[in-house]
């Protein structure tokens, strides 16, 4: 835990991003819909200003909770545009929890300082493939949203989803295969320009974080497989997307979490 090395204005930041993003959920009965949008609004900002600012300090760092607060940030980010499209969308108080949580947790643990062997292009592969998780995060969401509507359909009650069902399974699967695309990508990049990005000493090389990568790009390309050519729908495809995205967890966040907090090692 780093917490001493966060400046004023991140600790400032992150304080009103945690308390805009629980005050409405603690105040729901007496809220209205505009006071409750403003608060997620600015909830949402600061979290965004609070990212801004940790990325720019000096030095470097990037970890497993900044990748987990730049996630629930895009997540929280698709969620704000479809709800003003769909207002009746559930699971608001639920990501107002997570975005809490993880910005919170990456004031905490800002993350390991970034080699200095790194290159200028360092920055836009983790983004690469922080957005992989971002996007796969979403589609893990409407997967939740599409299950939960199935199971009230099937119990003959009001879905309450704001969406019909398949237009979330469309949603959900549009968000695997961009998530997919930039999975691609970033394993291109990591395997074929690895000493570029990372420096000489810290090329690609096969560790845990490689293998659960690969192991969630096999997955995810077998569930757009079956899709396309066997018709996978419902629990079948939820299944494998849930099982792709915890080995995608894994590679990254996982992996960092047991070097940084379990081990207590940079790298």
């Amino acid at each position: 835990m780093i917490l001493v090395s966060a400046s004023p204005l991140s600790i400032a930041l992150t304080a009103l991003a945690a308390v805009a993003y629980v005050w409405p959920a603690m105040r729901v009965r007496r809220l209205g819909p505009l006071a409750t949008r403003f608060w997620v609004g600015v909830a949402w900002v600061a979290h965004g200003g609070a990212l801004a600012v940790g990325f720019f300090d000096l030095p470097a760092r990037f970890g497993f909770a900044p990748a987990l607060s730049v996630t629930a940030w895009l997540i929280a980010t698709s969620y704000a545009v479809e709800s003003q499209i769909f207002p009746q969308l559930p699971a608001r108080w639920a990501l107002s929890a997570i975005g809490a949580a993880a910005v919170v947790l990456a004031l905490a643990f800002p993350g390991a300082v970034l080699p200095h062997t790194a290159s200028v292009w360092l920055p836009l592969h983790l983004a690469m493939g922080v957005s992989c998780y971002g996007l796969f995060g979403v589609a893990v969401v409407h997967a939740w949203f599409m299950t939960r509507a199935e199971a009230r359909i099937r119990l003959g009650a009001d879905t309450h989803s704001g969406l019909p069902l398949l237009s979330l399974e469309r949603l959900t699967y549009r968000f695997v295969s961009a998530g997919f695309v930039l999975l691609s990508a970033t394993l291109l990049v990591g395997y074929g320009f690895g000493d570029v990005v990372y420096g000489h000493t810290h090329a690609w090389r096969w560790d845990h974080k490689t293998l659960f990568s690969v192991l969630s790009w096999l997955t995810f390309a077998v569930l757009l497989v079956g899709r396309s050519f066997f018709g996978w729908r419902g629990k079948r495809a939820v299944a494998v997307l849930y099982t792709g995205a915890v080995f995608l967890f894994l590679a990254y966040v996982g992996s960092r979490f047991v070097m940084e907090v379990v081990l207590g090692r940079a790298a």
